[in-house]
C-alpha cells in the first residue's frame, strides 16, 4: 500500500490581466481586418466632434458667458464629457448590449462554464478601437481649454481629475450593466443605446444650466443627489479649470461614494440576473 500523501488539487487561478490583453489583441485584429469600416467610423467621430465644437463655438459669438462657463471653459466641460463616453463606448457598450444576443442564441451556457469571473467576461470581451479616436481628440480640446482659460496646472489636480474620470466611468458602467442585467427577464433588451442617449444626454450641459425654473430644480437635485448623473461630468470639469464646486467641496466626496454605491449594487444585480437564468437546454 503507498504511502504518499493525497496530491491536492490546485486551484485555477485566471490572470484577469492577460485575459484582457487577449480580448484586446483580438477586438484589433478584427478591426484591422475590416479596415474601411474602421476608417469609416473614424470619419463619422471626427465629423460629430467637429460639428459640437462649431455648435457651441458659433453660441458663444453671441454671449460671452452662459452661467458661469465661458467659451474655453465650457470646451473644457465638453472635452471632460468626451472623455467619459469614449471610455465607456470604447470598452463596455459593445459587451453589454451584446448580452441580450448571449442569452437569445444560448451562448451564455458556454460562458457560464469558463472557469473565469462571469461578469467579466461579459464586460471586457470586446473593444472599439474607433472610441480611441475621440479619447485623443477629448483630450486634445481639454489641453487647449485649459491653456486658453489660464486654468493652473499641478500634479495634484491632474491626478484627481483623472480619478474622477474614472469614478464617471464606473458610474456609467454600473447602469449599463445593471440594464443589460435585464436581458434575462425581458430576453431580449434593444432599448440599450436609446436608455444611453437618453441618460446621457443630462450630463451634456453643467449642472448648473437646470437651476432656471422649478422642473429644472427637481432635475438637478434628483440627478446631482440621488442618482449623481449631472455631477460626473460637471464635478471634473470645475476641478481641473479651477472653478468653484457646485454646491461645495462635498461633491467630491458624493461622486465617488454614490458610485461605490451604484456599483456594488450593479454587482448584486447582475449576479441575482445569473441566477434567474434558465440555459437554453433546459
Amino acid at each position: 500500500m503507498s504511502t504518499d500523501p493525497p496530491k491536492q488539487i490546485e486551484t485555477f487561478r485566471p490572470n484577469y490581466f492577460r485575459v484582457w490583453a487577449m480580448f484586446f489583441r483580438n477586438s484589433l485584429i478584427r478591426e484591422m481586418t475590416f479596415r474601411g469600416n474602421f476608417l469609416i467610423e473614424l470619419v463619422t467621430r471626427a465629423f460629430w466632434f467637429t460639428a459640437q465644437l462649431v455648435l457651441f463655438d458659433l453660441i458663444y459669438r453671441h454671449v460671452p458667458t452662459i452661467q458661469d462657463w465661458s467659451r474655453e471653459e465650457y470646451f473644457g466641460f465638453m472635452a471632460t464629457g468626451m472623455l467619459i463616453n469614449a471610455f465607456v463606448e470604447a470598452f463596455f457598450m459593445p459587451n453589454c448590449a451584446n448580452f441580450s444576443e448571449l442569452i437569445r442564441t444560448g451562448d451564455l451556457d458556454f460562458v457560464l462554464l469558463k472557469p473565469i469571473d462571469t461578469q467579466f467576461l461579459i464586460s471586457f470581451e470586446k473593444v472599439n478601437f474607433a472610441m480611441i479616436n475621440q479619447i485623443l481628440l477629448g483630450g486634445g480640446l481639454l489641453c487647449y481649454s485649459i491653456v486658453q482659460s489660464g486654468a493652473e496646472v499641478t500634479v495634484g489636480r491632474v491626478l484627481i481629475y483623472l480619478l474622477l474620470i474614472g469614478v464617471g466611468v464606473a458610474f456609467f458602467y454600473s447602469m449599463m450593466i445593471t440594464l443589460a442585467s435585464t436581458s434575462v427577464w425581458f430576453g431580449r433588451n434593444q432599448g440599450l443605446y436609446d436608455f444611453w442617449f437618453y441618460i446621457t444626454i443630462f450630463a451634456r450641459y453643467p449642472q448648473g444650466f437646470y437651476r432656471q425654473s422649478f422642473g429644472g430644480e427637481i432635475i438637478w437635485f434628483g440627478f446631482s443627489f440621488i442618482i449623481p448623473i449631472l455631477l460626473v461630468v460637471t464635478v471634473p470639469s470645475r476641478y481641473v479649470l479651477g472653478k468653484t464646486l457646485s454646491p461645495n467641496w462635498t461633491v467630491l466626496v458624493i461622486a465617488p461614494v454614490a458610485t461605490f454605491v451604484l456599483l456594488l449594487i450593479s454587482r448584486r444585480i447582475f449576479k441575482w440576473s445569473l441566477g434567474n437564468y434558465r440555459s437554453a437546454s433546459s
